[in-house]
């Protein structure tokens, strides 16, 4: 039983609640399912390091990935991890 106390309505919060469980448990069921497709791609030889970094970069813009790009090359350059040009 839900009732309203001091202008909260019990209904709708217990509502609220109710429905992020729900999500919260779909969310669980598909980061399962996701840590089973990375486990196949390993199983099958892939570097499931470099997956996620190429998910990563697939998310970001064109010019945030140059950027980045650009400022590595010049970080290994400077610790001498990349002989200069």
């Amino acid at each position: 039983m839900t009732t309203d106390v001091a202008g909260v309505s019990g209904a709708r919060l217990k509502a609220y609640i109710e429905k992020i469980e729900r999500l919260e448990e779909e969310k669980s069921a598909i980061q399962s399912d996701i840590r089973d497709v990375f486990a196949e791609a390993k199983a099958t030889g892939f570097d499931t390091k470099v997956m996620r970094q190429l998910l990563k970069i697939r998310k970001m813009k064109t010019e945030e990935v140059e950027e980045q790009e650009t400022l590595l090359d010049v970080y290994k350059t400077a610790i001498g991890m990349v002989p200069n040009s």
